[in-house]
């Protein structure tokens, strides 16, 4: 009798992301969208994962799955490939613009055959759902980890039901962390002038 084997089981942070609008790219230019995004995985997306030591789990036509071993990483490789698609489709009309919404949750996971599965992958995916496009949604122990790491605000956005997820998540909402500028100070006086501050 084959002896069954052995589950693997590890934490991770795992990232999932699809293409917002997807359909509607397609239908409206299948080559073009298809070409355009190619471009953007060799270019920028897959680089950003290799950079931050993510591994890619698998992809589908719109969207990827990606595991990391560290939180940090995988929200600052989130960040920079928001940053850098937003830079890129700066130039092109709103309707031609190939954005993604980004999900990242921390938690346990199950590893077969190189797929991953389990409760910490489904609710990264529900959190994707969650996010604008060209932004990032966090679960609450993401955040925990990140605070306070990375130059990031988060914004609360209360406990969310997700669909086929039994508890509710705390979600939080990733954006730049905004500069704050105390007012000019009357001239002739000993102030330095305007200063700028990370607000916490």
């Amino acid at each position: 009798m084959a002896e069954i084997p052995a589950v693997v089981r590890r934490l991770a942070a795992i990232l999932a992301a699809d293409v917002a609008g997807y359909s509607r790219l397609i239908e409206a230019d299948e080559e073009g969208t298809l070409g355009r995004l190619k471009v953007l995985r060799a270019e920028i997306i897959d680089p950003k994962i290799a950079h931050h030591h993510g591994r890619i789990v698998k992809t589908t036509g719109d969207g990827l799955l990606v595991e990391f071993a560290s939180v940090v990483d995988a929200l600052r490789c989130a960040a920079e490939v928001q940053t850098a698609l937003a830079e890129s489709n700066a130039p092109l009309p709103q309707d031609r613009r190939i954005e993604f919404r980004v999900g990242i949750n921390v938690g346990d996971i199950v590893v077969e055959d190189g797929d991953i599965f389990g409760d910490g992958v489904n609710v990264a995916a529900r959190l994707e759902g969650l996010a604008e496009p060209g932004g990032i949604c966090i679960s609450a122990r993401v955040q925990e980890d990140a605070a306070g790491r990375l130059d990031l605000a988060f914004e609360d956005m209360g406990e969310q039901s997700l669909k086929n997820i039994a508890r509710p998540v705390r979600v939080y909402r990733v954006g730049p962390r905004p500069v704050s500028r105390a007012p000019l100070r009357p001239s002739g006086g000993r102030g330095r002038g305007p200063r700028s501050g990370r607000v916490r």
